[in-house]
């Protein structure tokens, strides 16, 4: 019976579904010397894994130092000329208009204001018009 609990366990442990404790459990199955003949093949591994889980290292390992050599404040001061460089451009960069531009904007507002002028007139003899066929229509009725 035991034997099987321990396959069922050894099938968890080899697809990564078991829990720390059937590690344990199958740890000290085979670091006991009631192992199962069919099962002698997985005892040297778990007595590897035992036997590396007691190892120390004697050698201090020196680590390199995490001290920044740029001080944090540095990049604060790169962020705001990056921004100060970015914004000095967007200003500069607007487009400045020639005299000749300026000549012609001017052209087209005068050319605007008489096409309105022109509009507003007309609009007005249209509804004259509007007048003189109600008119023409009256007189026609008289007339007959």
């Amino acid at each position: 019976m035991e034997s099987t609990k321990i396959e069922a366990l050894l099938e968890l442990y080899f697809e990564g579904n078991s829990s720390l404790d059937h590690e344990a459990e199958i740890r000290a199955y085979f670091l006991s010397n009631k192992v199962a003949p069919h099962l002698q093949p997985y005892k040297p591994m778990f007595l590897g894994f035992e036997k590396a889980a007691n190892e120390v290292a004697s050698k201090e390992i020196a680590l390199p130092s995490t001290r920044s050599r740029i001080k944090p404040w540095w990049y604060s001061v790169a962020a705001m000329l990056v921004v100060a460089i970015g914004v000095a451009g967007f200003m500069f960069s607007q487009p400045s208009l020639t005299q000749e531009e300026k000549e012609a904007i001017a052209a087209f507002e005068q050319s605007r204001e008489a096409m309105m002028l022109l509009s507003k007139s007309f609009n007005e003899g249209a509804e004259e018009l509007a007048f003189i066929d109600q008119f023409s229509e009256s007189k026609n009725k008289i007339l007959k």
